[in-house]
């Protein structure tokens, strides 16, 4: 008695929930995995498949077959074999029946068996006719001679092959996909002329190695014409490890100015990739192309032809650009898991695979001329007996006509056994002539010749691999055919950047105080007048184009990228800059540029360091941003300034004292990041009290005017004012006029434009 199973008192058997439920739930597991999802490495088929096949046979619809009715099959599959819904039945069979989904089809359709852009549209089963391709004696054609064994069916009544005799790897062939409990399975179809080969090089060299083996079969061979773009080092990884993906990708020509594509990777739907096209033209993402038409037909299935904008217009990148951004270039699984000789689920590699069918084919050949060795043996037991009966015809009809047991005479009189009592009791009187007995010898001359060769064949490895090598031949002789997926190294497709979609608007971009962003079209625009958040106000604007990248500096040193594209619009009061980027806590956005990658920027800090870098340094792929401004202990980052001529511009710095210091901009260096140098000097002990500090700096060209504000006062100071106060870098400078120690901000008046 199993231990885990009580007997109570009332005599009721009781198991523990967890236990129990621990043991359906492998059962089933192994259900699922055996008899549902996953194709034997033997014939390469799931249950299902198998089972419609075998009946098909079974109802008599080969090739050479009317066609019957679909339900009529898929009637006795499910009433027979497969005791599950009619319409999954039928959605297996309809799937061994499509050319674009199989690349050796197995079952012969007439009706509508759907379609490339909709493999499910077929028509019902009733509406359907079928029978079996040509194919299909690969797996069936040695079913009758003893090759697999059988079991019965799901309620004992009838018989049912556990396996059918594959003479080609089909499993490779077909492949197939399945998803079992825990584990799944995607195996690519490959050609048959590539695998024989592949099955004939390992006869000869058991011991060959994937490395070998893929100098034969170059790759999977999909039923579409579309090209395989996977590096042949990854295709051979893939074979090594029985796991990986591929890439497939249309296949497009010029003709004319058009762009026409002429075939669709596996398993794609020409209509969604129309619709995929177009949507990205309705929201002009394709403004290069400036049509689409569907002109496939029955001569030309796939024809999908792009109307370029004009000649000037780049196929390789807008090819590049979709094959990036739609189905037209796909990406496909791999896992080469498979039910073993063993019966147990594993995945194989590609040498695995071959040698382990290799065995499969070794055995199901054995079996089958042992099979016919074994029939030839009992023929010539019973010719024996005839023969017994043609020599001694007299006697045997006396003791026919006057022994009361006539079998039991005969075997005592002639020594016979009693399958060649029978077959002589069975003899008609006209096969007594002479002619009959010549019949016999000719007969017992032949099955000795074949006798002998099944048993040279049986007891010679080389021999049954030379039977076994032919017959793979032949195969190939009948079935084989040229690999319709190209195999073509590509370079990896690369979608457009929007900023190059984007036309050159004018833009302006808008920060707050707050740390708040948005972006209005044109330059004429006065951002102080906007409406901002209650306790919010303008701190910065730049002006640029809507294809350029905003750069923003926070008061860390900090900077971070955004395409301006992508910034909130000024009707409303924008979005807050922190939901875009993630600045460190604490951290507050100091000021905005936009401009060219090489556009020179001067950053600086209020203890008075700086440096001039460029819009490309500061960019920043991350949203974390990248860390440009070094702040001296207790000084702060000041808003950044665009530098117009770095060679002919002056920079202007004020302190909080009242001095101002004008030198050349040239004379700071060029960096990457960093603290800078001295602009102007200020002992860093006053800096770190905040007794003494930068309070504003800007650049100006030798046209531009200088105006000074201080509270309620201004001043404005010509370029040739600004002789009193230049010198030379990192000076104190000079104080301005009384009235204006305490700078509040500093303008510059600029005559001529340098946006």
């Amino acid at each position: 008695m199993n231990e885990e199973i009580i007997i109570n008192e009332a005599g009721i058997e009781q198991i523990q929930l967890t236990r129990y439920t621990e043991k359906a739930y492998l059962n089933y597991s192994m259900y699922v995995i055996n008899d549902r999802a996953l194709p034997n490495v033997g014939d390469g088929l799931k249950p299902v498949q198998r089972r419609i096949i075998y009946a098909m046979s079974e109802l008599g619809l080969k090739a050479s077959s009317k066609f019957k009715k679909s339900a009529r099959t898929i009637g006795d599959v499910i009433g027979k074999f497969h005791p599950h819904g009619d319409s999954a039945c039928y959605e297996a069979m309809v799937l061994m029946a499509q050319s674009f989904s199989y690349r050796y089809p197995l079952v012969d359709g007439q009706g509508n068996w759907g379609s490339q852009d909709d493999p499910k549209s077929f028509a019902a089963m009733r509406y359907t006719e079928s029978r079996l391709q040509n194919y299909a004696d690969v797996l069936l054609g040695e079913l009758g001679q003893g090759t697999v064994d059988w079991r019965l069916n799901f309620d004992g009544t009838l018989e049912e092959p556990q396996i059918l005799p594959a003479r080609l790897p089909n499993v490779l062939l077909n492949g197939g996909t399945g998803i079992a409990v825990g584990m799944a399975t995607d195996i690519p179809p490959h050609n048959l002329k590539e695998v024989a080969e592949g099955c004939l090089y390992m006869l000869e060299n058991p011991k060959a190695t994937v490395e070998d083996l893929c100098s034969i079969i170059k790759g999977p061979d999909y039923p579409t014409k579309a090209e395989l773009t996977t590096p042949r080092e990854d295709i051979l990884e893939l074979y090594k490890s029985g796991k990986g993906s591929l890439k497939a990708r249309a296949i497009f020509t010029k003709e004319h100015d058009d762009i026409v594509i002429t075939a669709l990777p596996y398993q794609v739907s020409g209509a969604k990739v129309l619709e995929q096209i177009a949507s990205q033209m309705q929201k002009k993402k394709l403004p290069m192309i400036v049509d689409l038409r569907d002109e496939s037909d029955h001569e030309n299935p796939t024809r999908i032809v792009l109307v370029r904008k004009s000649n000037r217009v780049d196929i390789e990148s807008v090819m590049s650009h979709l094959f990036s951004t739609t189905d037209l270039e796909k990406s496909y699984r791999v896992n080469f898991n498979m039910i073993g000789n063993d019966s147990r689920p594993q995945v194989k590699n590609l040498a695995v695979l071959l040698k382990e069918w290799l065995q499969f084919r070794q055995a199901t050949v054995r079996r089958r001329l042992q099979h016919r060795l074994d029939k030839i043996v009992g023929r010539l037991h019973i010719l024996e007996g005839l023969m017994v009966a043609f020599l001694n015809v007299d006697e045997v009809i006396k003791i026919v006509r006057t022994a009361e047991n006539p079998r039991s005479s005969l075997i005592e009189k002639f020594q016979i056994s009693e399958q060649q009592a029978d077959a002589i009791l069975d003899l008609k009187l006209r096969q007594l002539a002479k002619l009959e007995e010549i019949k016999i010898k000719g007969e017992q001359d032949e099955l000795n010749v074949e006798r002998k060769t099944i048993e040279l064949l049986l007891s010679s490895d080389t021999r049954l691999k030379t039977l076994i090598k032919n017959e793979i031949k032949e195969d190939v002789e009948r079935f084989g055919d040229d690999r319709i997926s190209p195999l073509v190294e590509r370079d990896d497709a690369k979608a457009f950047d929007p900023a190059q979609l984007l036309s050159s608007d004018p833009i302006t971009i808008i920060l707050s105080v707050s740390g708040w962003v948005r972006a209005a079209k044109g330059h004429d625009i006065d951002p102080a007048s906007l409406s901002y958040r209650a306790g919010d106000s303008f701190r910065q604007a730049a002006a640029g184009k809507i294809n350029q990248t905003a750069v923003f500096l926070d008061s860390t040193g900090r900077s971070y990228s955004i395409s301006a594209y992508a910034l909130p619009s000024a009707r409303g009061q924008g979005e807050p800059l922190s939901g875009k980027v993630n600045p460190p806590s604490g951290a507050t956005f100091e000021g905005v540029l936009l401009g060219d990658d090489n556009v020179d920027v001067l950053l600086a800090t209020d203890a008075g360091y700086g440096f001039v870098s460029t819009i490309q340094d500061l960019a920043s792929k991350n949203k974390s941003g990248k860390s440009i401004l070094r702040a001296p202990r207790g000084s702060k980052v000041m808003t950044p300034v665009r530098v117009n001529n770095y060679q002919e511009d002056w920079i202007v710095s004020i302190t909080n004292e009242g001095r101002m210091l004008v030198f050349p901009i040239r004379f700071l260096p060029r960096l990457a990041k960093g603290k800078g140098n001295k602009i102007i000097s200020i002992p860093s002990a006053r800096v770190a009290e905040r007794a003494e500090f930068v309070v504003a700096v800007e650049v100006l060209n030798s046209n531009d005017s200088l105006i000074i504000f201080s509270g309620k006062r201004h001043h404005n100071l010509r370029s040739g004012d600004l002789a009193h106060y230049s010198g030379e870098r990192g000076r104190r400078g000079n104080k301005l006029p009384r009235g204006f120690q305490n700078v509040d901000r500093i303008e510059i008046l600029r005559k001529v434009s340098s946006v």
